[in-house]
C-alpha cells in the first residue's frame, strides 16, 4: 500500500515565526504577502472585541491540513467556521479510515479499478468513503429521530456528527469548543445524499438552513467587531463575507487562494474587490496571499500561535 496521509500537528515555533517574518522584510511577492496575511490574522487574534471567522473547502480536509484547522479550533483561534459538506465527508472517512499518498498524473481508469478515488494527488479508497458514511449515517439519523428529531441545522447537523469524530478530527474538536460549524451546501456531499436518502424514508426530516441563516445573522450583529479568514472560494466564502455587509464590512479579512480574478469569480476575487461591496471596510486590515493553502496554511496557523499574545 502506498504511504498514508497524516494529518499536522500545530505547534508554537519561534523559529518558523522568525522565517515568516524574515520573509516580509525580504519583500518579494508572494513571500511577503505571507507575512501580511500572518501578521494580519495575529492581530486578529490579538483584538478581544473580534469574532474570528474561517471558512475552508473540502479538499483541504482529505489533506494533512485537516490537523492544523483542527488545532486552530483547539487553541482557540476560531470562533465560527463556514465551510463546504465535503468537509463533513473528509472529516469523517478519515476518522474511520485512512487516505493514501497518490500522484497527479495516476491512470485513472486503474485507480478506479483497484478500489480508489482519485483528489489531486490523495487517493480514497471508495470502501473508506461512500459505504463507511452510509453505514454509520443511515442508523446516527435514526436515532435521532427516534429521539424526537423532525429537523436539524447544519450547525446542530455538524455537532452531533462530532460525537462520531476521532481525537483528531474538526468536527469533533469543535463541538468540544462550543465552535459552530456552519455548511450553507449541506446537500452537496456524501453526508448530503445520506440525509436526502434518509428522509425518503422519514418524510417529514428537513434540514433547518433558514435557522443557520439566523444564527448566522445574530452572531454577526451581537459581533463588535469581525475578522475571517478564508482558504480558497465557492459558498464557503461567499456565505462568510455576505452577511458581514449587512453590518458595515469585516474589520480584518485575509484570504488564501489560487484562483485568478479576471474571470469574474468570486473564488479568485481578491480582498479589495470585497470593499466595494461593504463586505469588507476600507480600512480594514487586509491582504491576498495567492498559494496553495496546504503549502501555506501550516506558516501562518504557526506564526500566530507563536506570536499571539498570551490569552487569559
Amino acid at each position: 500500500m502506498p504511504e498514508k496521509v497524516k494529518d499536522i500537528r500545530l505547534r508554537p515555533s519561534e523559529e518558523v515565526a522568525s522565517l515568516v517574518d524574515q520573509m516580509r522584510s525580504a519583500g518579494g511577492f508572494m513571500g511577503r504577502h505571507l507575512a501580511e496575511v500572518a501578521r494580519i490574522y495575529t492581530d486578529m487574534l490579538d483584538d478581544p472585541r473580534c469574532t474570528k471567522f474561517l471558512s475552508f473547502p473540502a479538499a483541504v480536509v482529505a489533506t494533512g491540513t485537516r490537523g492544523v484547522i483542527a488545532d486552530m479550533i483547539r487553541e482557540g483561534m476560531v470562533d465560527v467556521v463556514v465551510t463546504a459538506s465535503g468537509t463533513l465527508d473528509h472529516d469523517l472517512a478519515r476518522s474511520w479510515g485512512d487516505y493514501y499518498h497518490g500522484s497527479f498524473d495516476m491512470d485513472d481508469v486503474k485507480v478506479k479499478k483497484e478500489g480508489f478515488h482519485r483528489l489531486g494527488n490523495v487517493l480514497v479508497p471508495l470502501e473508506a468513503y461512500g459505504p463507511a458514511i452510509e453505514g454509520r449515517l443511515q442508523p446516527w439519523l435514526e436515532q435521532r429521530y427516534q429521539g424526537g428529531a423532525r429537523s436539524m441545522t447544519t450547525e446542530e447537523l455538524s455537532a452531533g456528527l462530532g460525537e462520531l469524530g476521532d481525537d483528531r478530527s474538526i468536527l469533533r474538536c469543535a463541538k468540544e469548543k462550543g465552535v459552530p460549524v456552519f455548511v450553507p451546501g449541506p446537500m452537496d456531499g456524501a453526508v448530503g445524499s445520506q440525509v436526502w436518502l434518509f428522509a425518503n424514508r422519514r418524510s417529514d426530516f428537513r434540514i433547518d438552513v433558514i435557522g443557520d441563516e439566523k444564527r448566522l445573522a445574530d452572531i454577526t450583529f451581537d459581533s463588535k467587531k469581525s475578522g475571517a479568514l478564508v482558504v480558497g472560494g465557492g459558498i464557503s466564502k461567499h456565505h462568510l463575507i455576505w452577511w458581514s455587509q449587512f453590518k458595515g464590512g469585516l474589520d480584518y479579512a485575509c484570504y488564501i487562494t489560487t484562483a485568478t480574478e479576471y474571470d469574474g469569480s468570486l473564488s479568485g476575487a481578491q480582498v479589495k474587490e470585497a470593499v466595494s461591496w461593504g463586505k469588507v471596510r476600507p480600512r480594514a486590515k487586509k491582504a491576498t496571499l495567492i498559494a496553495d493553502a496546504t503549502a501555506v496554511l501550516p506558516l501562518v496557523a504557526t506564526y500566530a500561535l507563536t506570536r499571539r499574545k498570551p490569552r487569559r
